[in-house]
C-alpha cells in the first residue's frame, strides 16, 4: 500500500506538469517540450510505442488497459496488431527479408517481475511476440532461436503462415542487382515497434518485435529481442524500448542502461539522452545511423531521445493520443 501511495502521489505530481506543456492533440505529431524534453507522468494507465504504427498498436493496448485488462496482456496484443499488417515492411511477416530473400522475425516480452521470454530468426510466424510470451510462461528459459523455435512453436499451439507481397519480392530483386546495404535515417528499413505502458496500479511491462534489417545477412539478430538491449522492464525502476541500428544498442545493453539511470534518480528524458550520448561518444561517425530509447520511470514519468530528429513516438494517456517528436543531439542533414 505505501508504494501505491508514493506513486499516486508522483502521478499526480507529474499529470500538474503534463498540463502546462503539449496540449492533446489527436492527429499529427506534437513537437517536444522544453527544448526537446518530454517530462510528466500520467492519471491512469500510459501506453508509449515507437513511430507512426504505434498509433494503431496503442489503440489496442489502451482498449485492454482502459478495461482494467493486464498489461502484459496490453504489451503483446498491442504490437501484435502491428505484426498482422502486411503493409509494414519493418514487423512482421509483411517486413523486408534478408539478402537471402528470407523474412526473419525476432521478438521480446517482459513483465513487472522481469520475467522475459524472446525468440529470434524464426520465420513463417505471424505473432512472434505471442511466441516469445509463452516461451516465458511455458519454459524454463528466456529466448529460443532458429527453427528449434520454431519446431517449439508448432509444439505448443503456433500455427505457420505463408504470406505473399508482390511488392516485398521486387524491391528484393531490385536490391540483388547491386547488392549493397546502407541504412537510412528514419526510413522504416531497420525500425522496430518496440512498446512500454503501466497500468492504473503502476504496474509495468513492455515488447518488442520486428523484422530486422532490411537485406541483412541470413542470420543476423538485432537488439530487438534481446532483453536490456530492445527492451528492458524492473518493475522497481522503470521500463525502456529502443529503435534504430540494433548492433549499437546491443554495444551499450541501450534500455538496461536507461532504466538504471532512472533508478539512480534520472529523468526519464535525461537518461534516454544519456544512453544516446554514450552511443554517440562509443561511435564517431555516426552519419546516417540512427538511435532512439524510450523510457517510463516507475512514478509515471516519460520521455525519449534520438541522434537525429525525425524520430517519434505513440502517446496515449487519458488525457492524450498522438504522436510526439523526441529531443535529439543531432540534426540530419
Amino acid at each position: 500500500m505505501q508504494h501505491r501511495r508514493q506513486f499516486i502521489k508522483l502521478v499526480s505530481i507529474g499529470s500538474a506538469a503534463l498540463a502546462t506543456g503539449c496540449t492533446s492533440n489527436t492527429s499529427g505529431t506534437a513537437p517536444a517540450t522544453e527544448g526537446g524534453a518530454i517530462r510528466g507522468g500520467s492519471n491512469g494507465p500510459l501506453v508509449l510505442s515507437t513511430w507512426k504504427h504505434g498509433r494503431p498498436a496503442n489503440a489496442k493496448a489502451w482498449e485492454i488497459l482502459s478495461a482494467g485488462g493486464d498489461v502484459l496482456d496490453a504489451v503483446e496484443q498491442g504490437v501484435a496488431v502491428v505484426e498482422s499488417d502486411f503493409t509494414n515492411r519493418s514487423v512482421g511477416l509483411g517486413g523486408m527479408p534478408d539478402r537471402d530473400g528470407h523474412v526473419t522475425l525476432d521478438a521480446c516480452i517482459q513483465d513487472h517481475e522481469g520475467r522475459a521470454g524472446a525468440v529470434a530468426f524464426v520465420q513463417r510466424f505471424e505473432h512472434p511476440i505471442s511466441i516469445a510470451r509463452a516461451v516465458m510462461e511455458r519454459t524454463p528459459h528466456v529466448m529460443l532461436v532458429g527453427a528449434g523455435a520454431e519446431r517449439w512453436a508448432l509444439e505448443n499451439g503456433f500455427s505457420p503462415r505463408d504470406v505473399d507481397v508482390p511488392e516485398v519480392k521486387t524491391r528484393w530483386l531490385e536490391w540483388l542487382k547491386k547488392g549493397d546495404y546502407k541504412p537510412v535515417v528514419n526510413i522504416e528499413n531497420h525500425d522496430t515497434i518496440g512498446m512500454v505502458a503501466m497500468d492504473a496500479q503502476g504496474r509495468l511491462a513492455g515488447s518488442c518485435t520486428t523484422s530486422g534489417l532490411a537485406f541483412k545477412i541470413h542470420g543476423r539478430v538485432g537488439d530487438s529481442p534481446i532483453i536490456g538491449a530492445g527492451l528492458f522492464v524492473d518493475g522497481e525502476a522503470g521500463a525502456a524500448c529502443a529503435t534504430g541500428v540494433g548492433e549499437l544498442v546491443i554495444r551499450t545493453a541501450g534500455s538496461h542502461t536507461v532504466v538504471e539511470l532512472m533508478r539512480q534518480g534520472m529523468e526519464p528524458t535525461e537518461a534516454c539522452k544519456e544512453a544516446v550520448r554514450r552511443i554517440m561518444r562509443q561511435n564517431k561517425d555516426m552519419t546516417d545511423k540512427q538511435v532512439g530509447f524510450l523510457a517510463i520511470r516507475a512514478d509515471g514519468a516519460y520521455g525519449g531521445w534520438s541522434v537525429y530528429n525525425g524520430f517519434d513516438f505513440a502517446l496515449r494517456t487519458n488525457e492524450r493520443d498522438e504522436l510526439v517528436a523526441t529531443g535529439y543531439d543531432r540534426t540530419w542533414e
